[in-house]
């Protein structure tokens, strides 16, 4: 039950690549039914829960831009990726007998609602699900900061970043046998050692909110459910 929570309200950032699974591309249903079946078990315990995804597994408006793409048209790309994977989750998600919205900065009003602060606030009171597609409807602006201003926005407390890795090392772990996990570290800190946990708007953004981030692993399952009681889950970021 909720009362086994610590954090009662939380805004899961996943990245496009993590919907990709092994097929690197695309939408894997597999990992997105996995992802639907770890999301159900919190919100049926009480959890409120927005998410924000990235779209990397269909578009980077990054890599666009490299390729002399005009970066905002990229970015505008990028943002209708996420809406494709929020509604492949919203499916999941309604599989599973969860009640999800999916809101869009971008106002596609045929396959979501509009992106409006107090009735997501609502939807997540009533026990909804809450899919925050387009990221913030701006180019130049990435899902990580999204989720950064939509977990301020929406008063959670705590935004936690799915990665492929347990939390945040002083150097990459896979290029460096010696790297050193932290449990705890502070926003300042990981501006300063140029850390790349989110990117330096995202970042400041949370340190200038007293936003809380735990930074964990989503490929071992059950972790969203441990790091939201509270245990010893990836780095917490404060």
């Amino acid at each position: 039950m909720a009362g086994d929570y610590k954090y009662k309200r939380v805004l899961l950032k996943l990245s496009g690549e993590a919907l990709a699974g092994d097929l690197g591309y695309g939408i894997d249903p597999k990992v997105v039914d996995d992802l639907a079946d770890q999301i159900s078990e919190v919100v049926n315990d009480g959890v409120e829960v927005a998410i924000v995804v990235g779209g990397g597994n269909i578009f980077r408006g990054l890599a666009g831009s490299a390729e002399g793409m005009d970066r905002a048209q990229a970015d505008y790309i990028g943002m209708l990726a996420t809406v494709m994977n929020s509604l492949a989750l919203q499916d999941a998600f309604e599989r599973h007998g969860m009640v999800s919205r999916v809101q869009s900065a971008i106002n596609m009003l045929q396959v979501s609602e509009p992106y409006v602060r107090r009735r997501a606030v609502r939807h997540l009171e009533k026990g909804r699900v809450v899919i925050l597609a387009a990221g913030t409807g701006n180019p130049y602006f990435t899902t990580d900061t999204t989720a950064a201003l939509r977990a301020c926005e929406l008063n959670v407390d705590v935004l936690m970043k799915a990665t492929k890795v347990d939390g945040v090392y002083d150097s990459d772990p896979k290029k460096n046998p010696d790297a050193k996990k932290f449990e705890r570290i502070s926003y300042m800190e990981v501006l300063n050692r140029g850390l790349h946990v989110m990117d330096a708007t995202a970042t400041s953004l949370c340190m200038d909110n007293d936003m809380p981030m735990i930074v964990f692993d989503l490929t071992v399952r059950g972790n969203i459910a441990r790091a939201l009681k509270g245990e010893d889950v990836g780095t917490t970021v404060e």
